[in-house]
């Protein structure tokens, strides 16, 4: 008897089944919109086809060339360290091999005076830029670059918060045909120097200063710390200096767009590092610029004429995902600062981003989990003190999305939208699994696996399963596959990632559940699953119980060696006016044990002032397992807040 789902929350209209981008692709292709298994089906058999009706459909402007699909090459390979070569079929493939496009052509695309750029800050959106303003800006700083000598092949680095600058610099980067390396300002200058380091960039354009919490903070000496020590000398570029004004700001310059190769690199993208030396993972412009078209026309129904925002680092992926909805003729949100800053009586402004929405005219509000936790947290309901009549949908992304927080955004934010948890990573440049126009949305599940992507769950055996954890896979190639890793042996150090422990398949490193409604559930990291007595459990089963506590801030899970088990050691932020007492650890156990299973009980429960973040938000648990082990964090520079660790090394010393 077939076990019934979870509540679904919303169920798209019929129009959707012939309005949405989504549906008429089905259509203009052959397919029954009400049918996705099967134009998922054709998506991943037939490739070729599907990637080269997605560039028609979405209108890349650009050269396809005459071949879409292009398997490895072996000569002059050396099969004994690319093991996975011999099998011919995924890793090593290329898309569009004599393709040719300028991403910036691509990104400023348009009427000329439709809306394309709103920028914010702590006091609000307060610059608005139509197409031609910012082709003009781009032409600027293109001009500023190319004397500077930038062209196609260099890297520009930046460190930058996320304004205007960073887009334009971003986006005339691109048009040289050079790639960018972004870095957030808020790093350390040791994380800036591992990062900006690898990539050996031509110039280094920095911020004098960034603003947080309504405080100013400088970047100008950081910055000129780390040129000094990168060792290759790189030309640094202050925004604001009477260099940048004279050479960066000259609207009237012409900008050039020549066409490059689709493969050509276009992004460098750091991982968090936290545990070793962040890799530098090299992208193809054509090939993030197809999968994020795909993601937003399609998977999130971006309309021309649409607003979409994404409190993001200049450094996650989320940034460059969120400004390619400009390649949908849509505009984005740079917003830059606190998403919830500090009022002068102390408490936090938790409506600063749905005002923004508001004045905006948002129809896409991109967040992440622990965003909406400190809205729940807080009894914060969006709907109560807002319009948000254009939002269509609200997306999140960053780590799982608990069951709980999709009862409150259809309960507090608004009930008719879409709302997609999106998940894959910075490896991707884009999503495994995500929202979609024709899916219910089901409390706790990710709607749908992506088009254009053969995604498994595979069990101990390798063998795919449904309806039980497993390791998240994907077998069939796509073109936002990494060219490279930078440094000495990246490609080697590139299949070995992902492509070592299963030759030519995909194995993402997400413990996850493919369920029977081929929804997808993500329990966690496999480099963080819990192993009690042998059994493989996934830390977002012990955050959703966790997290609905309101005596709780902040929590974090992790495995400690005891002997020869594994023990579940639970981490608590306890919320102001509360204490971690027997009695509540006790209680909170129970739960634990009564919502998830008694494996899920944690050992050992604890009291600390602070958890680690990456500087992205996401929280650290590797880190903190091995301070807590007694080992070496590598790369404590990639945290937010690396003095937290010193409770976690005190926890069993």
């Amino acid at each position: 008897m077939t076990q019934p789902g979870p509540a679904t929350l919303w169920t798209p209209p019929d129009s959707a089944f012939s309005d949405s981008a989504l549906a008429r692709f089905a259509l203009a292709n052959g397919f029954d919109p009400r049918r996705y298994d099967e134009l998922h089906g054709w998506s991943v058999s037939r490739r070729d086809e599907f990637w080269d009706a997605l560039w028609d459909f979405t209108g890349v402007l650009g050269d396809k060339g005459d071949v879409v699909e292009q398997p490895p090459r072996t000569e002059g390979a050396d099969l004994d360290q690319l093991p996975s070569l011999r099998h011919g079929r995924m890793f090593g493939t290329r898309y569009f091999p004599h393709g040719r496009l300028n991403v910036a052509e691509n990104l400023l695309r348009g009427e000329p005076g439709r809306l394309a750029v709103l920028a914010a800050d702590e006091t609000g959106i307060h610059t608005r830029l139509t197409v031609a303003q910012l082709r003009g800006r781009v032409a600027a700083v293109q001009a500023g670059l190319r004397a500077a000598g930038v062209g196609e092949g260099d890297v520009v680095a930046g460190i930058l918060p996320n304004t205007v600058e960073n887009l334009t610099t971003m986006i005339a980067t691109l048009s040289l045909g050079a790639a960018w390396a972004g870095c957030s300002p808020d790093f350390g200058v040791a994380g800036l120097v591992d990062r900006i380091g690898q990539v050996a960039p031509s110039v280094v354009v920095a911020a004098q200063s960034y603003a947080y919490n309504g405080r100013d903070f400088d970047v100008r000496a950081k910055a000129e710390e780390v040129v000094a020590r990168l060792g290759t000398a790189p030309d640094l570029v202050l925004v604001g200096s009477p260099r940048w004004d004279e050479q960066f700001t000259d609207e009237t310059s012409a900008l050039t767009l020549e066409r490059f190769p689709f493969d050509a690199p276009g992004l460098i993208m750091f991982t968090s590092g936290t545990t070793g030396l962040p890799k530098a993972i090299v992208h193809s412009a054509g090939g993030v610029l197809l999968q994020h078209l795909k993601e937003h026309v399609l998977h999130g129904d971006v309309r021309p004429g649409d607003v979409h925002s994404w409190f993001t680092s200049t450094a996650w992926m989320m940034y460059a995902w969120v400004v390619s909805v400009l390649a949908a003729e849509a505009a984005v949100v740079l917003i830059d600062g606190n998403p919830s800053p500090r009022l002068p009586d102390g408490t936090v402004d938790c409506g600063h981003l749905w005002r923004m929405a508001d004045d905006a005219g948002l129809t896409h509000f991109g967040t992440s989990p622990r965003y909406l936790s400190g809205l729940m947290d807080a009894g914060y309901a969006p709907r109560e003190h807002h319009d948000l009549g254009a939002l269509r949908s609200v997306l999140s992304a960053g780590a799982p999305v608990s069951a709980e927080q999709y009862d409150w955004l259809y309960a507090e934010v608004k009930r008719d939208m879409v709302f997609a948890s999106i998940c894959g990573g910075t490896e991707i440049h884009g999503c495994f699994q995500l929202g979609s126009p024709l899916h219910p949305v089901r409390r706790g599940e990710i709607t749908c696996v992506a088009l254009g992507h053969a995604v498994s769950v595979l069990d101990d055996r390798g063998a795919p399963v449904v309806g039980e954890k497993g390791e998240l896979v994907c077998t069939e190639p796509f073109p936002s596959m990494p060219l490279t890793f930078l440094g000495d042996g990246g490609l080697r150090r590139y299949h070995d990632t992902y492509f070592a422990e299963r030759p030519d398949v995909w194995t993402h490193g997400d413990l996850a559940e493919l369920t029977p409604r081929r929804s997808v559930v993500v329990h966690g990291r496999s480099d963080t699953t819990l192993k009690p007595n042998g059994v493989r459990i996934g830390t977002a089963e012990i955050y959703r119980v966790v997290d609905q506590r309101p005596e709780i801030a902040e929590s974090l899970v992790f495995g400690h060696t005891a002997r020869t088990d594994e023990e579940v050691v639970l981490c608590l932020v306890m919320a102001e006016g509360h204490e971690l007492t027997p009695g509540f650890t006790k209680e909170l156990k129970a739960d634990i044990r009564a919502q998830a299973s008694p494996r899920h009980v944690p050992a050992h429960v604890f009291a600390v002032s602070e958890v680690p973040y990456t500087l992205n938000g996401k929280k650290v648990e590797g880190a903190a397992r091995t301070a807590a082990g007694g080992g070496t964090v590598k790369n404590e520079a990639s945290l937010a807040n690396p003095g937290s660790l010193h409770e976690f090394r005190a926890l069993f010393a």
